[in-house]
Formats: structure tokens, sequence, C-alpha cells
């Protein structure tokens, strides 16, 4: 329940952070000059798309917290078996941090009109995707040989499952990645290509920042943290 109840308030602070650049408290009514002159009356300060795509992750990181209650939860009953965390996973997350690191220098190389830079980081934020959906599914395959098959006990099948659904995220996020990708190498001018690559730069650090919480969850880190949480409440 705490789990969820954190996710919430993320999603809340992002409305409030919305909402204030809105300027909900402004009175255009008192404002002197042109129509259409006036900074942020014609509508928000953020594009659309923004907005849509933060709605977006608002609902997958909702969709993320339920799993986790359901974890915790599961991981009570008698037949609970933690499977061992393939070591491929560590790779697997340094990987995916580089990818988020590499478009995060893309966005900023967009906005610096530095069009050699976007292309070099967005090749490179799709390459160590796809490198980390590899090291995914060698992990998948490790485990499987080992004996730790879906059906073999309820803490493998929460472990294939939110990890399984965590990959078709980076799979749908690649075909966006893929289609800014094709446009920068198109020919297209950084300042046409901004909006595209800081929406893919923004969605690669949700799901970095998604991936870590699985990683510590599956590794038993959170449950120790809930369990200290719970020490000190009481």
């Amino acid at each position: 329940m705490s789990v969820i109840l954190v996710f919430l308030a993320v999603i809340a602070g992002f409305a409030a952070w919305w909402l204030s650049h809105q300027r909900l408290m402004a009175k255009p009514w008192l404002e002197q000059g042109v129509i259409g002159d006036l900074v942020g009356v014609e509508g928000s300060a953020l594009p659309t798309a923004k907005i849509g795509l933060g709605v977006f992750l608002a609902v997958v990181g909702c969709l993320f917290a339920l799993f986790t209650s359901a974890y915790f939860m599961r991981m009570e009953l008698s037949d609970w078996q933690p499977l061992p965390i393939p070591r491929l996973l560590w790779f697997n997350t340094g990987v995916l941090v580089l990818s988020s690191i590499a478009l995060q220098c893309a966005s900023v190389a967009a906005r610096r009109g530095q069009m050699d830079m976007v292309r070099l980081g967005l090749a490179t934020a799709g390459l160590t995707a796809l490198a980390f959906l590899v090291g995914q599914f060698m992990a998948w395959r490790e485990l499987t040989e080992d004996g730790y098959l879906l059906a073999a006990n309820p803490a493998n099948s929460f472990f294939y499952l939110i990890t399984g659904l965590h990959g078709l995220h980076i799979l749908g996020g690649l075909v966006g990645l893929g289609r800014t990708t094709a446009r920068a190498w198109n020919g297209a001018r950084p300042e046409q290509l901004r909006l595209s690559v800081e929406l893919c730069a923004m969605y690669w650090h949700f799901l970095l920042f998604i991936w870590l919480a699985i990683f510590a969850l599956l590794a038993g880190w959170a449950a120790t943290f809930m369990d200290i949480c719970r020490q000190l409440l009481t």
C-alpha cells in the first residue's frame, strides 16, 4: 500500500507542477498590451506532446506500482521461493544507464544545434537499448536452463512478468526512437528534432527509474527497506 501511495504522490507532484505553468492565478483583464503579445496567455508553457507523455507515464507508473504491491503481498505466503538474480542484470542496468545518458546528451546537443552530436547520441541510445533487451533475454535463458521456469514458483512468475512488461515498454520506445533517428539522418534540422529528442529522453529516464526500482525489488533491497520502515514506524 505504501508503494502505491509513493507513486500517487509522484503523480500528484507532476500534476501540481503542470498546473503551476497554466497561469491559473493570472488576471488577463488587468493585462496591458495587444492580445497575443502576452506570454503564456495563449496556452500552456509546455508542449502538448510533453503533457500527453507525462500523463501516459503516470499511468504506466501506477501499473508498475500495482504489480509491486502485489509482489509484496504475495511474497508473504509460505510457497514463495525467491530465485537468484543473474549477474547479467548488473551489466544490463549499466547499459540502460548509458542509453539514458546518451539521450540526455542528444537532447542538450539539439538545443545547441550540434547535429553531429544529436545523431551520435540517438544512435548510441538505440544500440545500448537493443543491448539491454538482448541481455534481458539472455538472463531469462540462463534462469530457464537452471530450472527456474515460469510456472515453477510464484516468485518466478513475477520475475518474468515484471521484467517482460518493462522490456515491452523499452521495445515500444525503440519505435519512437527509431523514427527520430531516421529523421536525424535524413537531413532534419536540430530545431525540428528538439521536441522529439526531448520526448525520447523523458521516456528513457522514466524507464530507467522504473528499472532501478524493479532491480531493487527483485534483489530484495526493497523488502529490506520496507522492513526498516515498519520497524521505525512501530
